[in-house]
């Protein structure tokens, strides 16, 4: 009886040990899905038409905050209620801080004034200020900003979060990274949205934000990541593009990178 038991026992080992394991599944299939395409209406792939003109875009953001200190620059000067600064000078940023503390600013740039000449002001600002706004050149709008220098910006990035979606300014267009790669445009080789006509496409940054928005749901902020040696009032135009509708930001908190000043 005992070997009868014993023999069963074998034959189960040995039927279990020749059953076939279901196959691990292939490490691409754990990959995330690629990213969708941007390409410029009559785009196929094949690279951008230089003389193209973007399609027009209208300016959305939010309401002029009504109760902000109205910063103007100009190059390196920053003008509040008639009083010039010059935040630069150790002495001027902290005069400034001291005006700013706890309010609310709204930063009406010029022309000629770059980000790599706000670094200073930027830094003043994201110590003292409650709110940072910046005002479109174009339109009764402006964007309510988290500012980050470089440092700030590789500690967002190290977070752990879905997306982490940034727009990168430069001169040739809008770069549009995430965490599993850049959107492609029409030129993989390119910007995700290149210049095209010698102007800033927003319409089309403003549909390739939207792809993300779709790819990313739970994505809730982004970083706008300028050159250093972009235009203020530039990079206030591609705000413009996070927007959908006056008041409809994709993104509820919008960052704006800055250089970090010199020691």
């Amino acid at each position: 009886m005992r070997g009868r038991a014993l023999a069963a026992l074998a034959v189960l080992a040995w039927g279990a040990g020749c059953r076939e394991e279901k196959p691990a599944a292939p490490l691409a299939t754990l990959a995330p899905a690629p990213l969708p395409t941007l390409a410029a209406p009559g785009q196929d792939g094949g690279g951008e038409d230089p003389g193209l003109q973007p399609a027009p875009a209208e300016v959305f953001g939010e309401a002029l905050p009504e109760k902000a200190l109205r910063l103007e620059l100009a190059g390196e000067t920053v003008r509040l209620d008639g009083e010039t600064f010059s935040p630069r000078a150790p002495a001027e940023a902290s005069r400034l801080a001291g005006r700013v503390r706890g309010k609310a600013v709204l930063l009406v740039p010029g022309a000629d004034t770059f980000l790599a000449q706000t670094s200073e002001l930027l830094a003043v600002l994201r110590q003292a200020a409650e709110a940072v706004w910046l005002r479109h050149p174009d339109a009764d709008v402006a964007y309510r900003l988290v500012l980050r220098d470089e440092a700030g910006f590789r500690e967002w990035l190290a977070e752990v979060a879905p997306g982490k979606l940034r727009i990168i300014q430069r001169a040739d267009g809008f770069e549009l990274s995430t965490s599993v790669g850049k959107l492609p445009g029409g030129d993989p080789n390119g910007p995700s949205v290149p210049v095209r006509g010698g102007k800033q496409d927003i319409a089309m940054l403003r549909r390739g934000l939207g792809l993300l928005k779709g790819r990313f749901k739970t994505a809730e902020d982004l970083c706008l990541v300028p050159s250093f040696g972009t235009e203020l009032a530039q990079a206030a135009r591609a705000l413009s593009g996070v927007y959908t509708a006056p008041g409809e930001p994709l993104f509820e908190t919008l960052c704006l990178v800055y250089p970090t000043p010199a020691p």
